[in-house]
Formats: C-alpha cells, sequence, structure tokens
C-alpha cells in the first residue's frame, strides 16, 4: 500500500498497526483536547472518563508512532489543557474549558455538543487538569527521551470572562526523542540574534561594555572574543586557579559571527484562520520549524491527528513527504483544498 503524501482515514491506531517500521522521520501533530467535545464518532480519543484513560490511551497511540519513527526520529507534540467544571469553549454547558483562541472556535464547521463535565479522582471543578505535563511524563516513563517543552505564545488569546486567574495565552510543544542521539537540523531553525548583541559586536574588542545584569551592576569589560574550538583545556603545568588555562589553537581559522542564535524554547505565533476549518487547526508558523528541525528534505512527516490538514500542507511546501490519519472523513474536502494551496509564510527548503 502506498502510504505517503496521503491522508487515510478510520481510528490512527488501526490504521499506523498496517504501517511498516521507520517509515517516518518525526512525527509532528496535536491529539484532541481532553473531555471538550464529541463529534459522534466512535472511537474518538479525548472523550475519556478519566484523565488518567486519556493519559493512557495517548501512551497507546504514541507507542505506535514511537515503532514508525526510524530509529533516530522525534515527536513534536502539542498540547492544550482543560479546566474542569467550567463553561465550555461553544457556550455556557458545564463542559471543560480551553485553551484554544477565539479563531479556532469560531472557524469550526460544526457545532459539536458539549461533553458535560468529566470529573476525576482528586480533581475538583475549577482545577486545571495539567494534561500536557502528565502525558508528557507518561510518554517518559513509557521509554521517550523527553527533551524539552517549548512554549506556544499566543498573541492573540481566546478571552475569557474570569475575575481570579490569568488569561490562558500559552501551550506546550513537547519534543521527544526515540534514542538518546536523535536527528536535529539546528541551524534550520536558527533565528536572528538580538540588536543589542550585534551592538555589542560591532564595537572595539577593548571598548565592549559588559551587558546589564541587575539594576546598578554590570558583567564588566568583555574579553576578547576566540577562535573556532578554542576552549580552554586542561593542564597540569599550567592550570589557573580553577585548573584551566585558555588556549588558541593557530590551525584553526578565527569565525565570523554571521549574527544567528540557537532558537529560543518561547515560540510567538498568533493563531489564524482559516476559512471552514475545524478549530484545532495548526499555524503553519507553528508547524514549520519543527518539521525544518525534525526532518531533512525528501524524508517523512507524520501525523496521527491530520484534521484540516495543515502539518501535511507544511510538509509539502518544504520539500518533505507526508503520513496522516484521521477519523473523521469530513475533513478530507478541507484538507485536499489545503494541500494545493502552497502557504505564503513558507519557502521551499
Amino acid at each position: 500500500m502506498d502510504w505517503l503524501n496521503s491522508c487515510h482515514f478510520g481510528d490512527c491506531l488501526e490504521t499506523m498497526r498496517r504501517m511498516p517500521d521507520g517509515i517516518a522521520q518525526t512525527c509532528v501533530t496535536s491529539p484532541p483536547y481532553f473531555g471538550l467535545r464529541d463529534y459522534g464518532r466512535a472511537g474518538q480519543i479525548g472523550l475519556e472518563e478519566t484523565p488518567a484513560a486519556f493519559v493512557a490511551k495517548l501512551v497507546e497511540v504514541f507507542g505506535e508512532v514511537r515503532r514508525l519513527l526510524s530509529d533516530d526520529g522525534t515527536l513534536w507534540l502539542n498540547l492544550g489543557d482543560s479546566y474542569a467544571g467550567s463553561w465550555g469553549a461553544q457556550g455556557h454547558g458545564p463542559s471543560p474549558s480551553s485553551t484554544m483562541s477565539r479563531h479556532q472556535v469560531a472557524n469550526h464547521p460544526k457545532r459539536a455538543q458539549n461533553t458535560g463535565t468529566i470529573r476525576a479522582a482528586g480533581v475538583k471543578p475549577k482545577d486545571l487538569y495539567g494534561i500536557p505535563w502528565r502525558v508528557a511524563f507518561a510518554l517518559q516513563e513509557d521509554g521517550w527521551y523527553l527533551r524539552q517543552d517549548i512554549i506556544w505564545h499566543k498573541p492573540n488569546p481566546m478571552p475569557e470572562s474570569i475575575k481570579d486567574r490569568c488569561t490562558k495565552a500559552h501551550e506546550y510543544i513537547f519534543l521527544l526523542s526515540k534514542s538518546e542521539r536523535y536527528y536535529f537540523d539546528q541551524g534550520a531553525i536558527s533565528e536572528a540574534s538580538a540588536e543589542s548583541t550585534m551592538s555589542r559586536l560591532a564595537q572595539d574588542i577593548d571598548g565592549q561594555a559588559g551587558s546589564d545584569r541587575v539594576p546598578g551592576k554590570t558583567n564588566g569589560p568583555m574579553k576578547a572574543v576566540g577562535r573556532r574550538n578554542s576552549f580552554a583545556r586542561t593542564t597540569k603545568d599550567s592550570a589557573g586557579q580553577h585548573g584551566q588555562k585558555p588556549q588558541f589553537r593557530d590551525d584553526r581559522e578565527p569565525v565570523a559571527y554571521e549574527g544567528r542564535r540557537n532558537k529560543r524554547s518561547v515560540w510567538t505565533v498568533a493563531t489564524t484562520p482559516y476559512k471552514g476549518a475545524h478549530f484545532a487547526t495548526f499555524p503553519t508558523e507553528l508547524i514549520e520549524p519543527c518539521v525544518l528541525a525534525g526532518a531533512p528534505a525528501g524524508r517523512v512527516v507524520l501525523d496521527p491527528f491530520f484534521g484540516s490538514g495543515t502539518t501535511g500542507q507544511v510538509a509539502q511546501n518544504l520539500g518533505r513527504a507526508f503520513i496522516g490519519c484521521e477519523l473523521n472523513p469530513e475533513y478530507q474536502l478541507l484538507q485536499a483544498e489545503r494541500l494545493r494551496q502552497p502557504s505564503l509564510l513558507l519557502e521551499a527548503a
């Protein structure tokens, strides 16, 4: 069966069990929120009776994902949270509220019914379930390497009519890996250095001032910039106070600073409406760095919760193949439309 560059409808677990080992390089996905909406589909994830049952189901799903990944593969997992016993995001029902944006809610093509209040042992009304970290730790216990929590900061969060806490304006993306050593293209997602850094480096070495740390205190004069791999090496006969002596290697050329830095772990990405899209639509700008860092050109990106097909759209625009799984066949036309439209936010790899 040809799995590539298409979405396979049905239960994602059953579908993935038919796929060969190691077919994908990375997985970029966002499962349904716990206890938020009932779409009337048998076997849908998110309607489990307790958070523990929901977490256990996702551990099972991602256990299958791990089999499908290459040995150096990664999982980029976006998870939103919800509150127990709060009003739902689409009305004054008893279902939990979520961290979705107003655009994500408003652009859903079908008003799904509220799930009703889901309670769990030890969870009180108004409690935050803490689903993202419950899932992350469970996956870690199941054998995944939990490498990083990335904050998706939403500058346009969904307004909330609450007076006893802050408006929720973030979700998590967890980076997990199948093995201790894994593929990660750091340079592909590097970002421009801060203007203050570039300004400081433009000064003469002797004149570079240290950056401010706390009011009234600076870091002192900057030390001279070294050569490539000019790290201090321990020596017995010339060690300083801390057992190290700085050395430069004459066989290495000085490196010009290119004005780039390693991507930070807080990603500011606005939620964006997509006409006809279901409410859990990924912003393409959020998926792009996951695909670029997680898979080289020509490799396969997996999404077991394909939804409107945004992951596939990003993958193909970046020169990667994709495999999607989706329970609801109503999204087939929307996926086809999205996959015909190149994203204006992306540049070909």
